[in-house]
């Protein structure tokens, strides 16, 4: 599921700030951009969020900053003395040839690239380390809660199809129940084909054929299989008996599968108008069934 938060938090001399969000994906995958040189905030910030999302996408940025992150200037001295050699020997160069250079200060040199540098102020990082977890808290908390949120309203929309594939699954039974007299004339002229051209065939083979037709023109396996999905649906949207992380979205698009896979073979075995369109209808459903539950988790 989709979910976004963002925010900030300060602690002595540092500051900082959140953007964690996540789109769908069938897996899950946590990337997470945090600065390297506070040791164990990466580990230490992934562990929550791996418990609280069982699926998605989900990118975490933090971006954090010293009061005081100029540090102190200091003067690089091997460039120093890189630079002074260069200036003498351009020096030597212009008096050679009669050129006359004017004489360089101090605040030339310093201004030259390289030659003064900023010498960052190695500290403890523990304690902002610290902080920073305990602040990543309350914005995991409503990271998660824009996901619940979500997901409430997926289970509405998931609830009303499954109710839909429930009613047209009854209609199915109803329509193949109509259609008995329709299916007993097809074997009745079925009949009458086979044993207008049976002179010499095998019995057992004229039994085989006719026990064959009538079979393929059976759907009360695949309705008793839809019933069952149909349960199983119910089941996995109904109430997790407060078990939090128990992600379901791939047991549902298993099952979204396996309603398409009954779908199609009452559509093959329909030879029945209404049936037909029943099944077509129950194909439908299902197939936006599908879309959503990707965003399950």
């Amino acid at each position: 599921m989709t979910g976004f938060t963002a925010g900030k938090g300060s602690f002595v001399n540092y500051s900082w700030g959140w953007e964690l969000r996540s789109v769908n994906a069938k897996g899950r995958d946590l990337r997470l951009r945090v600065p390297d040189w506070i040791d164990g905030l990466e580990a230490a910030l992934r562990a929550p969020l791996a418990a609280g999302v069982g699926r998605g996408n989900v990118n975490l940025t933090l971006r954090v900053q010293h009061d005081s992150e100029a540090g102190t200037l200091a003067v690089n001295r091997p460039q120093l003395d890189s630079v002074l050699q260069a200036m003498a020997e351009v020096e030597a160069v212009a008096m050679d040839k009669g050129v006359s250079l004017a004489p360089a200060n101090a605040s030339d040199v310093l201004a030259l690239r390289g030659v003064l540098e900023t010498v960052s102020v190695e500290q403890d990082t523990a304690p902002v380390c610290a902080a920073i977890v305990e602040d990543f808290v309350p914005v995991v908390a409503d990271f998660l809660a824009m996901r619940a949120k979500e997901g409430a309203a997926l289970y509405e929309v998931l609830s009303a199809q499954i109710d839909e594939i429930a009613g047209l699954t009854e209609r199915a039974g109803v329509a193949a129940a109509a259609r008995k007299d329709a299916v007993a004339d097809n074997l009745r002229a079925g009949l009458g084909k086979v044993l207008d051209n049976s002179e010499g065939a095998d019995p057992q083979r004229v039994a085989q054929e006719l026990a064959m037709m009538a079979v393929k023109a059976d759907i009360t396996e695949e309705i008793d299989r839809l019933l069952a999905h149909i349960d199983a649906a119910r089941e996995l949207l109904g109430p997790r008996d407060g078990v939090a992380g128990d992600p379901v979205g791939r047991k549902l698009d298993f099952l979204a599968q396996e309603f398409n896979r009954e779908a199609n073979t009452l559509c093959s075995k329909a030879q029945f108008g209404e049936l037909t369109r029943i099944g077509l209808d129950l194909k439908a459903v299902i197939d936006q069934m599908r879309e959503q539950v990707q965003n399950v988790e």
